[in-house]
Protein backbone atom coordinates (compact mmCIF):
# COMPACT_ATOMS: atom_id res chain seq x y z
CA UNK A 1 0.00 0.00 0.00
CA UNK A 2 0.90 3.34 -0.99
CA UNK A 3 2.34 5.66 1.55
CA UNK A 4 -0.55 8.25 2.59
CA UNK A 5 -0.94 11.85 4.22
CA UNK A 6 -1.83 13.56 7.15
CA UNK A 7 -4.09 16.80 6.37
CA UNK A 8 -7.27 19.47 7.76
CA UNK A 9 -9.81 19.59 5.94
CA UNK A 10 -10.55 23.42 5.28
CA UNK A 11 -14.21 23.45 3.78
CA UNK A 12 -16.11 22.87 0.44
CA UNK A 13 -16.35 24.90 -2.64
CA UNK A 14 -16.85 24.38 -6.64
CA UNK A 15 -15.18 24.61 -9.68
CA UNK A 16 -16.14 24.93 -13.16
CA UNK A 17 -14.51 22.13 -15.33
CA UNK A 18 -13.66 22.57 -18.98
CA UNK A 19 -17.62 22.73 -20.40
CA UNK A 20 -18.72 24.78 -17.30
CA UNK A 21 -20.15 22.55 -15.29
CA UNK A 22 -20.01 22.85 -11.54
CA UNK A 23 -17.32 20.59 -9.64
CA UNK A 24 -18.43 19.96 -6.21
CA UNK A 25 -14.93 20.54 -4.11
CA UNK A 26 -13.25 19.94 -0.83
CA UNK A 27 -10.02 21.71 0.36
CA UNK A 28 -7.48 19.84 2.33
CA UNK A 29 -4.51 21.00 3.33
CA UNK A 30 -2.40 18.25 3.23
CA UNK A 31 0.40 18.37 5.28
CA UNK A 32 3.64 19.34 5.06
CA UNK A 33 4.25 16.03 7.49
CA UNK A 34 7.51 14.28 9.05
CA UNK A 35 8.32 11.04 9.31
CA UNK A 36 8.96 11.05 12.54
CA UNK A 37 9.76 6.72 12.87
CA UNK A 38 10.16 3.89 10.05
CA UNK A 39 9.06 0.53 11.50
CA UNK A 40 10.56 -2.63 9.77
CA UNK A 41 9.52 -5.73 10.10
CA UNK A 42 12.97 -7.08 12.01
CA UNK A 43 11.74 -4.94 15.16
CA UNK A 44 8.38 -3.96 15.11
CA UNK A 45 7.09 -7.15 13.46
CA UNK A 46 5.30 -4.67 10.74
CA UNK A 47 6.71 -2.40 8.04
CA UNK A 48 4.88 1.25 8.30
CA UNK A 49 5.68 4.66 8.39
CA UNK A 50 5.19 7.14 11.32
CA UNK A 51 4.09 10.88 10.21
CA UNK A 52 4.11 13.99 12.16
CA UNK A 53 1.45 16.69 11.12
CA UNK A 54 0.81 20.43 12.61
CA UNK A 55 3.61 22.10 14.67
CA UNK A 56 3.32 22.96 17.90
CA UNK A 57 4.98 25.59 20.86
CA UNK A 58 7.83 23.67 22.27
CA UNK A 59 5.91 24.52 25.10
CA UNK A 60 3.04 22.17 24.46
CA UNK A 61 4.55 18.85 23.91
CA UNK A 62 5.72 16.75 26.77
CA UNK A 63 8.76 15.18 27.16
CA UNK A 64 8.19 11.76 26.07
CA UNK A 65 6.68 13.27 22.98
CA UNK A 66 9.81 15.85 22.50
CA UNK A 67 12.02 12.84 23.20
CA UNK A 68 10.36 10.74 20.44
CA UNK A 69 10.71 13.67 17.45
CA UNK A 70 14.15 14.72 18.86
CA UNK A 71 15.35 11.38 17.23
CA UNK A 72 13.88 12.14 13.82
CA UNK A 73 15.45 15.34 14.20
CA UNK A 74 11.89 17.20 13.64
CA UNK A 75 9.76 19.65 15.78
CA UNK A 76 6.80 19.30 17.98
CA UNK A 77 4.08 18.06 16.34
CA UNK A 78 0.24 17.29 17.47
CA UNK A 79 -0.43 14.55 15.17
CA UNK A 80 1.26 11.45 15.17
CA UNK A 81 -0.37 8.76 12.79
CA UNK A 82 1.22 5.67 10.92
CA UNK A 83 0.76 4.20 7.09
CA UNK A 84 0.93 0.46 6.40
CA UNK A 85 3.34 0.27 3.52
CA UNK A 86 5.33 -2.68 1.58
CA UNK A 87 8.55 -3.95 2.61
CA UNK A 88 10.32 -3.12 -0.34
CA UNK A 89 9.01 0.32 0.49
CA UNK A 90 10.50 1.09 3.86
CA UNK A 91 14.21 1.67 1.77
CA UNK A 92 12.29 5.01 0.15
CA UNK A 93 11.99 6.79 3.09
CA UNK A 94 14.19 7.82 6.48
CA UNK A 95 13.29 9.91 9.94
CA UNK A 96 13.00 13.96 9.29
CA UNK A 97 12.25 13.66 5.40
CA UNK A 98 9.24 16.12 4.66
CA UNK A 99 5.79 14.83 2.36
CA UNK A 100 4.23 16.72 0.97
CA UNK A 101 1.00 16.96 -1.37
CA UNK A 102 3.08 16.70 -4.20
CA UNK A 103 3.10 12.63 -3.39
CA UNK A 104 -0.17 13.24 -5.42
CA UNK A 105 -1.74 13.69 -8.49
CA UNK A 106 -4.61 15.13 -9.97
CA UNK A 107 -6.48 12.35 -11.43
CA UNK A 108 -5.36 10.00 -8.62
CA UNK A 109 -8.01 8.39 -6.59
CA UNK A 110 -7.96 8.14 -2.77
CA UNK A 111 -10.05 7.18 0.20
CA UNK A 112 -9.89 9.78 3.20
CA UNK A 113 -10.52 8.46 6.43
CA UNK A 114 -12.20 11.37 9.14
CA UNK A 115 -14.01 11.86 12.43
CA UNK A 116 -18.18 12.44 11.59
CA UNK A 117 -19.74 15.35 12.84
CA UNK A 118 -21.23 14.46 16.45
CA UNK A 119 -24.80 14.62 16.72
CA UNK A 120 -25.52 13.72 20.41
CA UNK A 121 -28.29 11.43 21.32
CA UNK A 122 -31.34 10.95 18.47
CA UNK A 123 -34.19 8.87 17.83
CA UNK A 124 -34.44 6.40 15.63
CA UNK A 125 -35.95 8.47 12.76
CA UNK A 126 -32.80 10.39 12.51
CA UNK A 127 -30.45 7.91 13.26
CA UNK A 128 -31.53 5.24 11.51
CA UNK A 129 -34.41 6.24 8.96
CA UNK A 130 -37.36 4.67 10.05
CA UNK A 131 -40.54 5.67 8.98
CA UNK A 132 -42.65 6.73 11.95
CA UNK A 133 -45.60 5.63 12.68
CA UNK A 134 -49.31 7.42 10.74
CA UNK A 135 -50.11 10.59 11.90
CA UNK A 136 -53.53 9.44 11.84
CA UNK A 137 -56.94 8.71 14.40
CA UNK A 138 -55.71 6.42 16.55
CA UNK A 139 -52.39 7.44 17.18
CA UNK A 140 -51.84 8.83 19.89
CA UNK A 141 -48.40 10.53 21.18
CA UNK A 142 -46.15 7.82 19.54
CA UNK A 143 -45.49 9.15 16.40
CA UNK A 144 -41.82 8.65 16.19
CA UNK A 145 -41.69 5.91 18.27
CA UNK A 146 -39.24 2.51 17.57
CA UNK A 147 -41.49 0.34 18.24
CA UNK A 148 -41.13 -3.00 19.91
CA UNK A 149 -37.57 -3.71 21.10
CA UNK A 150 -37.62 -7.65 22.14
CA UNK A 151 -40.32 -10.67 22.44
CA UNK A 152 -40.84 -13.55 24.88
CA UNK A 153 -37.88 -15.55 23.90
CA UNK A 154 -35.07 -14.88 24.58
CA UNK A 155 -36.47 -12.54 27.39
CA UNK A 156 -33.93 -10.03 26.54
CA UNK A 157 -33.66 -6.96 23.37
CA UNK A 158 -30.93 -8.70 21.19
CA UNK A 159 -27.73 -7.43 20.82
CA UNK A 160 -27.18 -5.27 17.89
CA UNK A 161 -31.25 -3.76 18.03
CA UNK A 162 -31.60 -0.58 15.99
CA UNK A 163 -32.66 2.22 19.13
CA UNK A 164 -32.30 5.56 19.84
CA UNK A 165 -28.55 6.62 20.63
CA UNK A 166 -25.81 8.24 19.98
CA UNK A 167 -25.46 9.66 16.31
CA UNK A 168 -22.15 10.68 14.68
CA UNK A 169 -18.59 11.37 16.03
CA UNK A 170 -17.55 7.59 14.49
CA UNK A 171 -14.44 6.82 12.12
CA UNK A 172 -16.24 6.72 8.61
CA UNK A 173 -14.05 6.51 5.58
CA UNK A 174 -15.63 7.79 1.87
CA UNK A 175 -13.66 5.47 -0.62
CA UNK A 176 -12.88 6.19 -4.55
CA UNK A 177 -12.94 9.91 -4.65
CA UNK A 178 -11.11 11.86 -7.24
CA UNK A 179 -8.03 14.61 -6.66
CA UNK A 180 -9.24 17.22 -9.11
CA UNK A 181 -6.27 19.48 -8.50
CA UNK A 182 -2.93 19.61 -6.40
CA UNK A 183 -1.20 22.56 -4.94
CA UNK A 184 1.72 21.69 -3.93
CA UNK A 185 3.23 25.34 -3.21
CA UNK A 186 0.19 26.01 -0.86
CA UNK A 187 -0.19 22.45 0.88
CA UNK A 188 -3.58 22.09 -1.16
CA UNK A 189 -5.40 19.14 -2.14
CA UNK A 190 -8.81 19.86 -3.88
CA UNK A 191 -11.28 16.68 -3.79
CA UNK A 192 -14.16 16.35 -5.91
CA UNK A 193 -16.96 15.15 -3.53
CA UNK A 194 -17.61 15.57 0.25
CA UNK A 195 -15.66 13.97 3.11
CA UNK A 196 -16.19 13.09 6.76
CA UNK A 197 -15.89 15.59 9.65
CA UNK A 198 -16.02 19.10 10.40
CA UNK A 199 -14.37 22.26 8.96
CA UNK A 200 -10.92 22.11 10.39
CA UNK A 201 -10.70 18.20 11.27
CA UNK A 202 -7.96 16.09 10.83
CA UNK A 203 -7.64 13.41 7.94
CA UNK A 204 -6.09 10.44 6.50
CA UNK A 205 -5.41 10.78 2.69
CA UNK A 206 -4.34 7.52 1.14
CA UNK A 207 -4.11 6.23 -2.21
CA UNK A 208 -7.16 3.34 -2.83
CA UNK A 209 -6.03 0.23 -3.39
CA UNK A 210 -7.73 0.13 -6.68
CA UNK A 211 -9.68 1.97 -9.16
CA UNK A 212 -13.39 1.83 -9.32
Amino acid sequence: MALGIIGKKLGMTQIFDSQGNPVPITVVQAGPCFVTQVKAPGTDHYAAVQLGFDSIPERKANQPLKGHLKKAGVPPLRTLREFRVADEELSQYSPGQEVRASIFKAGDIVDVIGTSKGRGFTGVIRRHNFRGYPASHGTHEYFRHGGSIGCRFPQHTIKGLKMAGRYGGSRVTVQNLRIVEVRDKQNLLLIRGAVPGARNSLLLIRKAKKKP
